[in-house]
């Protein structure tokens, strides 16, 4: 894919993600000080109201994706963002636990709402592999989380109150922004139900057990930001610039790499084989973070930025089975259901991958790190298994959506080119070759 794709919708996705990414870097890096140090509310009470947000947040994801099948993915995409900005703007309120609890609440719900409402746009205008412009997106999010994070490095720096609260107005403004940016989206129209249960998504036990892998392998994003700066500072003699070293290295690692080694993950199966790969990877990557400490500190630097080198690919290769599994798994009439319990897995890391890494690899120390490495490892092991029962349970009850969904399509004149449930191409045949309802030539959809 090119720096810009062409004009078009898919453009519009990408500055709107961009614009988007530049409020959340800022909220990244200076979201908790905030309100710690600027609006003065403890360090605990903080943390416990992130907790109850992130947990709450964890269900909005489905039901809002399931809105945003049925009535339209832009409109219900665009919402999460105004409501996003607006809670955001609420956090110069928030000068109590309650007041900072609600806002921080509904920002992570609306985040998490509009994760899964987006994803029907990226099927819709992702071309033939939605899967490879779902990669791209995520190169603009770490090249805007980057600027992001550069600005509120001013914001840091001063110290201040009203340089905080720019900061926290710039996030605000950044989310309503990127929600007018979506106004030259083409509207979708929503895919009509295959009819049966309307939650079909939590009925489909392989795609659970996949999120549930995938939520899993998603804590190897908290070694990154929890557990390597906490090690590097705690256990090893490395300087303390290497914190911001190791963030780069993977910054820049991913947005020049990420679209490159999504390519051959072009399947459930290469997706699984992907997972595999991960997942050594990592415990590898722990491996050599495990053995920094007690050396001196040229050799733990020399140790520490390898590990994360090594990580980072692993990220590459675990993020693109990630968005493989999770497209191609998943019927396009339920994408945005699907994708919002694809959603959970990630979610729960969020939730507790600090608290799971700080106990194992900083509380226990080194043995806690081959213990974090072997998990992940499980993990991408279990992968592949679970993606061929995905696949076998789909072949055996997919086919009778796939019809059902090809004549509520057909009766509301709607055509359909994108990736069925078991990650194929619908092809056009002529229903004359199938059965003797309706017309010679004729055209409806059955997959390859």
């Amino acid at each position: 894919m090119p720096l810009m794709p062409e004009p078009g919708p898919q453009r519009v996705l990408a500055a709107s993600n961009f614009v988007y990414t530049v409020g959340s870097g800022l909220y990244l890096t200076a979201g908790v000080l905030y309100f710690t140090e600027a609006v003065r509310l403890p360090a605990t009470q903080v943390g416990l109201g992130l907790g109850i947000a992130g947990v709450l947040a964890l269900a909005v994801g489905i039901a809002v994706g399931h809105l945003a099948d049925r009535h339209g993915a832009r409109g219900v995409y665009a919402i999460t963002l105004v409501v996003q900005a607006l809670a955001t703007a609420g956090f110069l309120l928030a000068d109590s636990f309650w007041l900072f609890a609600l806002a921080v609440g509904t920002a992570m719900g609306a985040k998490a709402a509009g994760l899964a409402a987006r994803s029907p746009l990226i099927r819709h205008y992702g071309g033939d592999r939605p899967q490879a412009f779902r990669a791209y997106l995520r190169a603009v999010t770490n090249v805007g989380i980057s600027l992001g994070a550069l600005l509120a490095g001013w914001a840091v720096q001063v110290g201040t109150l009203p340089a905080y609260r720019l900061l926290v107005i710039g996030n605000a403004v950044a989310f309503a922004a990127s929600a007018a940016i979506l106004i030259h989206l083409p509207s979708v129209t929503p895919v009509p139900t295959a009819g049966g249960p309307r939650w079909i998504a939590l009925r489909d036990r392989p795609y659970l057990l996949l999120t549930a892998l995938d939520g899993i392998m998603a804590v190897q994003f908290k070694v990154l930001t929890v557990a390597v700066p906490l090690w590097l500072v705690t256990a090893t003699t490395a300087p303390r610039w290497l914190i911001s070293g190791t963030m780069l290295i993977n910054t820049v690692i991913v947005i020049a790499f990420q679209i490159r080694a999504s390519r051959s993950i072009d399947s459930p199966t290469a997706g699984g084989a992907a997972y595999r790969r991960a997942g050594v990877a990592f415990l590898v990557s722990c491996s050599l973070i495990s053995l920094s400490a007690g050396i001196p500190a040229w050799a733990a630097a020399a140790l520490l930025m390898t590990a994360m080198v090594i990580h980072t690919i692993g990220e590459l290769w675990h993020s693109a089975a990630g968005f493989e599994v999770s497209f191609a798994l998943a019927p396009q009439h339920a994408t945005g259901q699907y994708l919002g319990v694809f959603g959970l897995g990630a979610g729960l890391a969020e939730a507790l991958g600090p608290a799971l890494l700080i106990s194992l690899c900083i509380t226990w120390g080194r043995p806690g790190w081959y213990v974090a490495g072997a998990l992940f490892t499980l993990t991408g092991l279990a992968a592949p298994l679970a993606v061929r029962w995905a696949q076998r349970h789909n072949r055996q009850a997919h086919p009778q959506a796939v019809w059902k969904e090809a004549a509520a399509l057909k009766g509301s004149g709607g055509r359909s080119t994108s990736t069925t449930a078991t990650g194929q191409t619908p092809r056009p045949v002529g229903v004359s070759k199938i059965g003797k309802a309706g017309t010679e030539g004729e055209t409806t959809w059955a997959a390859d």
